[in-house]
């Protein structure tokens, strides 16, 4: 990260332009605003000499602006980048633009100029890091009080309004925020997503926005996939992956499964387990969704038996081979005939030395051999791992035995506002939060999102309202409970589970 260059205002009011060293960086404001006429400029605070020009400037009005308010909030240091930048300079302004995103991280505080607002509407009297203001200089709210609204303009989720970490957004999702922007030099739209994404890059002016954009596709594949990754690229096959429903909540699952998958250069292994029906399929699918582009492959796994197992390789195989048929431990496979062969060459594939972003699901690894004793209704899952020391596996199981990975515990939905998004976005109904049957169903629903995906999707195809089949839902209790042969695995310490009752309700 380059060195910030900062204003200081000095007791007697003078703003002046300052050099920290690396070593002690204070703490400063710092301001986001959009670029109107005549800016106050690098030279202009250069030539402190004569300051009359510069402060005629109407650019000036934002220094004072940004300079009150942080010594308002205890800061003697600010940063505006039309005078901190010496622009003159490509390499300084290059530097700057790659470590702008950080700049803004570390500031103390952020005030957002909105020069084309006017006045104060409603603005809350809390104080947070961001804060906006008007043209005159007057509060408008705080990034979280404005949360909704900054989403509605922009695109950007609430969620990362509020602190959510960057590493829980798609790059896509963070490609997204930008498309609303609107940037005077067509090349700065993709510039802007440089700190957002984690890359570095050179800037070229003049290049186009189609170049620079796929320069930054290139430098995020890179920093993601490796530098070979168009070797070991596979495309994603979503037809492959089960199907998800819209994903509600989990968002510290989220965040501990990528802190245990990314960043290590060494095999990372996650295992999701937990009661039937808790979602930890629909986890896995999400941490997918949101992390595909860190990988070169992510292959789904049926891992509910051996055969499934032996045919999900098979499948593996064909998707590598219609991206690279040259592939030399593919190739001479006869995919039809030897499946354990298959499962061999693919193993060999996901061993070569610089094949290591790739991630491997392994799907309802129900039944795993505990012990070394054959049992053909178990798998032994150890058959099935590439034997090198790279690339990143999830697997999602019942049971509370499997040792292959790091584990996390997938529990039932703590809150009863998830279960009743679960329910409003598989019915399509809008405004369920206050109906009194949605919420008691969520309730009886225990938290378990299969069940409330079966009720919302069941729901979507009928009239009937939530306490209408809250009403079916109480009738089927007993009958279920008497004749449902539901596996244990299953069942909760009350009997039948909702899961199996939602389902029941429909047959």
């Amino acid at each position: 990260m380059a060195l910030i260059r900062l204003l200081q205002r000095q007791p007697d009011g003078a703003i002046v332009l300052c050099e920290p060293t690396s070593d002690h960086v204070p703490a400063y404001a710092i301001l986001s605003h959009t670029w109107g006429r005549e800016e106050v400029t690098f030279q202009d605070m250069e030539a402190s000499s004569d300051m009359s020009r510069t402060v005629s400037k109407a650019g000036w009005r934002k220094i004072q602006f940004c300079a009150k308010q942080a010594a308002a909030n205890g800061l003697q240091y600010f940063w505006v980048d039309t005078c901190c930048i010496d622009k003159r300079n490509a390499v300084e302004l290059g530097a700057a633009i790659n470590s702008m995103f950080r700049w803004y991280q570390n500031a103390a505080r952020c005030y957002a100029y909105l020069s084309d607002v006017s006045k104060s509407q409603g603005a809350d009297s809390g104080r947070a890091l961001v804060d906006f203001f008007s043209a005159e200089g007057q509060r408008l709210g705080s990034k979280l009080s404005l949360a909704a609204t900054i989403q509605e303009a922009t695109g950007i989720l609430e969620r990362a309004l509020q602190g959510d970490a960057l590493s829980n957004f798609s790059i896509g999702e963070r490609r997204s925020w930008a498309e609303r922007r609107t940037t005077t030099i067509e090349e700065d739209g993709a510039y802007c997503l440089i700190g957002i994404c984690g890359v570095a890059m050179v800037l070229n002016y003049g290049e186009g926005r189609d170049h620079a954009f796929g320069r930054l596709e290139k430098e995020i594949h890179t920093l993601y996939k490796g530098a070979d990754y168009e070797q070991y690229a596979v495309r994603l096959n979503l037809r492959l992956f089960p199907e998800a429903a819209q994903f509600v909540a989990r968002e510290k699952e989220l965040s501990k499964m990528h802190e245990l998958l990314h960043g290590h250069s060494s095999r990372a292994a996650v295992v999701l387990y937990g009661l039937g029906g808790i979602g930890k399929t629909q986890l896995a699918v999400e941490y997918v969704r949101r992390h595909k582009e860190k990988h070169t492959a992510i292959f789904w796994l049926n891992a509910n038996d051996e055969d499934s197992l032996r045919l999900s390789f098979r499948a593996i195989a064909q998707q590598v081979l219609q991206c690279h048929p040259s592939t030399s431990v593919l190739s001479s496979v006869d995919l039809e005939g030897d499946l354990d062969r298959a499962v061999s060459a693919v193993k060999a594939w996901l061993n070569l030395p610089g094949n290591a972003r790739w991630l491997l699901i392994y799907d309802n690894y129900d039944n795993p051999r505990i012990s070394n004793k054959s049992d053909r209704s178990t798998v032994d899952i150890r058959q099935y791992l590439p034997e090198s020391d790279q690339g990143s596996i999830i697997i999602t199981t019942r049971s509370a035995r499997v040792t292959q990975g790091r584990r996390l515990h997938v529990q039932k939905l703590a809150g009863l506002e998830d279960g009743l998004k679960i329910l409003a976005n598989m019915s399509r109904r809008e405004g369920i939060e206050n109906d009194s049957g949605a919420r008691e169903l969520a309730s009886k629903l225990d938290g378990l999102p299969l069940a409330l995906s079966t009720a919302g999707a069941y729901l979507e195809h009928v009239t009937d309202s939530f306490a209408e089949y809250l009403r079916l839902y109480k009738a089927s209790w007993l009958e279920l409970q008497t004749t449902s042969h539901v596996r244990s695995n299953t069942k909760t310490e009350r009997g039948v589970s909702p899961v199996a009752q939602a389902v029941g309700l429909f047959r």
